[in-house]
């Protein structure tokens, strides 16, 4: 039996010459890197630990988060790695660089066939290229530093056949819109997405990484394109080897075929506070704009540079309206400055940071302040993700096209003259919990009061905001728990230790920040059970010993807030005790149970 691309990529870094889903293996990292957010807590793990670090030559430092250091705890940290780079010889892209998991692509560290970690949990963006990229937590990262290796599950793999031609004015924006619209934000959770076609093997670098970036946003652990003959030629030329493209086999397996009519198509925009719910901007009501942003790691490319250009060229930003604009990296920068894209930009009235992140891990330039309304080309519109206003994601055709009209609209549909202003708006409250913090134990058999919170889809800026990331010590994250999440912002005041949480699909979806595991292990919340959990937010709570277990169904318990459960960690077995009902969900794998006994990774 034949492997799919993510089998044969897991099995040539491993002991093994075949694996299957769900096996667990050990896999070499060819690239293993952290960023200003999160390295600093690798570098505490790695002291802490009194670890080493494995090969320098495959580990690295990248800046693109707050690339400027105009937060001072950024600045802090960014200098704590630099430190420890020189004390180990490891290789910093600093912040005149760019987004790492760009880098990576143009450095030629990532191509056709690498592993790749990052504690960005959009690293699997290097599936434009047909690499393996994870983002991960500190501890996964930590513990591939020091041993080269880590271990993980083999995902389960569909693949998506594309028929018919791309319709003329649909982006890879549109085309990762569509498919979100269509999948939604867990369907393919956990999966391994392979495309084929003849409209993706016509897709350039740029628009490959555009819906790669997204896969994050679907739930997938990565979006795989079988690289075409101008990849594999781009990644030879950037890395200086020869390259042999991993492709499936023929006889590949997988859970599922899925055809998919790309003639069908429509030219999307997602509403604030889901990428996934989208709607056709053809129908969307005039939606009067304060801001727009191009750029992120979906949309920093030069493509995404030359289209904004083009619409631009000529016009002006509305009166009134801000528009920003990041490059993905610093060649970029310089590309558009090559070709006279920036003095466009700069005529028409547009903000130009340097290279990086920008708005999304609350660095640079792009967050937006309480009733503002933003069209951006990011991949995420989580509420209070890019600020405290809304924002809805579009392609950079049409973020330039309602930057010049002052509200959302298309390229074709821009007015002769903008639409103007009439009112403001004011800020918005917010609340802050406080809880104090306990310790955690480790019995595998527990009995606590429910937390039932029936949502699905709650990412990690919902459980622990950006705005708290520079927080490295555990015991001061519990009083942020939740306060992101509409209707349970006093949870971190009002939970009590030995509390349960139980939610719906795809817990903990979004980032790889630890400290969304953590903020429930200073609250001495006793597990997590949920239907499902998003893939690195997973890892991170079996790495750091906070038990998270799984349900088919439950409803036969009838489970309420302020019920009192008794769940077994070994046998999967559960009792509603104010109720008097029993059920069974998954139990502990035998490697989070190691991993829990011994009170964590490390």
């Amino acid at each position: 039996m034949g492997m799919t691309i993510i089998e044969k990529i897991l099995a040539n870094h491993s002991s093994r010459d075949v694996v299957k889903p769900e096996d667990i293996v050990d896999i070499e990292i060819d690239v293993r890197a952290a960023r200003d957010f999160g390295g600093p807590n690798v570098v505490k793990n790695i002291r802490d630990n009194q670890l080493s670090i494995d090969d320098p030559t495959k580990t690295f430092f990248t800046f693109d988060t707050n690339p400027t250091g105009s937060d001072q705890k950024y600045a802090i940290n960014q200098h704590i790695c630099r430190q420890f780079a020189r004390e180990y010889g490891i290789k910093v892209y600093d912040i005149d660089n760019g987004i790492g998991t760009h880098t990576m692509i143009h450095e030629g560290l990532a191509y056709s066939g690498t592993t790749a970690i990052t504690t960005d949990s959009h690293a699997n963006i290097l599936g434009a290229v047909g690499a393996f990229g994870q983002g991960m937590g500190d501890k996964d990262i930590a513990a591939a530093w020091a041993n080269g290796s880590i271990w993980f599950k083999t995902p389960h793999s569909i693949k998506l056949n594309f028929e018919g031609a791309r319709p003329e004015k649909i982006s890879a924006k549109d085309i990762i819109l569509n498919l979100l619209d269509r999948f939604g934000a867990n369907q393919l959770l956990g999966y391994s997405i392979e495309f084929y076609g003849k409209a993706i093997d016509e897709l350039t670098l740029d628009e490959r990484i555009t819906i790669a970036s997204m896969g994050t946003e679907m739930g997938a652990i990565i979006l795989l394109f079988p690289p075409s003959e101008a990849i594999i030629n781009y990644s030879e030329q950037r890395s200086g080897k020869k390259i042999e493209a991993v492709l499936a086999d023929t006889d590949a397996q997988y859970d599922q075929e899925i055809s998919i009519d790309i003639t069908k198509f429509e030219p999307k925009v997602s509403l604030p506070g889901a990428p996934h719910d989208t709607t056709n901007i053809n129908g969307l009501k005039r939606v009067k704009i304060d801001s727009a942003f191009v750029g992120s790691c979906t949309n920093g490319r030069i493509e995404d540079l030359r289209t904004t250009a083009a619409i631009l060229n000529g016009r002006q930003v509305a009166p009134g309206v801000v528009l920003k604009i990041v490059p993905a990296t610093n060649e970029v920068w310089e590309q558009a400055l090559e070709e006279g894209l920036v003095r466009i930009f700069k005529n028409a009235g547009a903000l130009l940071s340097n290279a990086g992140c920008a708005g999304c891990a609350a660095g640079q330039v792009g967050q937006n302040g309480p009733g503002e309304i933003t069209i951006s080309t990011g991949n995420r519109n989580f509420p209070g993700k890019q600020g405290k206003g809304e924002v809805y994601l579009a392609s950079p055709a049409v973020v330039a096209a309602s930057a010049v009209a002052g509200y959302i609209t298309t390229p074709e549909n821009i007015p002769e003259e903008p639409l103007l202003f009439e009112s403001g708006s004011g800020p918005a409250n917010h609340a802050t919990a406080k809880k104090e913090q306990n310790a955690q134990s480790s019995k595998t058999e527990i009995e606590g009061r429910i937390w039932f919170i029936e949502k699905d889809n709650i990412d990690t800026d919902m459980i622990f905001h950006n705005r708290y990331l520079s927080i490295t010590d555990m015991n001061e994250m519990g009083p942020y728990t939740f306060d992101n999440l509409e209707g349970y912002e006093k949870f971190a005041s009002q939970s009590k230790p030995g509390d349960i949480v139980i939610t719906g699909k795809n817990f903990g979806s979004g980032s790889s920040r630890q400290q969304a595991v953590d903020c429930f292990k200073a609250l001495d919340v006793q597990a997590i059970i949920a239907e499902s959990f998003g893939a690195i937010y997973e890892r991170n709570a079996i790495n750091a010993a906070m038990p998270i277990l799984t349900y088919d169904d439950i409803k036969k318990l009838k489970i309420e807030t302020g019920d009192t459960i008794k769940v077994s960690f070994e046998s999967g077995e559960i009792e509603n005790k104010s109720k008097g009902t029993k059920g069974q969900i998954t139990p502990f794998s035998d490697v989070q149970m190691e991993i829990y006994q011994r009170g964590g990774l490390f």
